[in-house]
């Protein structure tokens, strides 16, 4: 059985403008192609018919970039939603918290999920670890997803790869299934 039979629902979290702007996320930031290999990737959805959630983060910070009065607010230009295809707003890290998200999915009879988009250390971690917990068949996408430097408690750097990399390796086999978008095209 290929993956689009199941009708899996591609899940874009806040791939939004804001994210380009690197050093007020942290710096250095990893994969700097996961917004093209997102659009790739809605595209394929588009071109099999299946399902499509956009999700963006409207922060309750007028400083933030992902503040609605910020033009970081808006989708970036590679994953433009049409409008047929849901937006849904959060305003915290869980695309299934104070949304409709999880209700619109059952509506459907959707129980697998591809997750993509940016960080992959917050808000895709946060749902796809509640899309796990849910009983969802997850599959994270880990070079349509992306990370920036953080720093630790200690003041100790962290680089953005390790922290993508780290992240992913605490979703495989416990909340998802972790691919790269090519083992994603080829089981689709």
């Amino acid at each position: 059985m290929k993956l689009r039979d199941k009708r899996p629902a591609l899940m874009l979290i806040d791939i939004q403008t804001g994210f380009l702007d690197e050093e007020y996320w942290g710096g250095n930031r990893n994969n700097k192609d996961a917004e093209k290999i997102s659009g790739i990737l809605l595209e394929k959805w588009r071109d099999l018919g299946l399902p499509i959630f956009h999700i963006r983060h409207s922060s309750d910070n007028p400083e933030s970039k992902l503040h609605k009065s910020d033009p970081g607010f808006q989708f970036n230009d590679h994953v433009m939603p049409q409008n047929t295809e849901p937006v849904i707003t959060k305003n915290v890290n869980s695309a299934f918290i104070g949304t409709d998200l999880k209700e619109r999915l059952d509506e459907q009879n959707i129980d697998t999920l591809v997750i993509i988009g940016i960080t992959t250390n917050h808000c895709v971690s946060t749902t796809t670890r509640m899309a796990g917990n849910f009983g969802y068949e997850t599959y994270v996408i880990s070079d349509a997803t992306a990370a920036f430097d953080r720093v630790g408690i200690n003041g100790e750097k962290y680089n953005a790869e390790l922290i993508h990399m780290t992240a992913l390796a605490n979703l495989h086999d416990e909340f998802a299934t972790v691919w790269d978008s090519r083992k994603l095209l080829k089981e689709l």
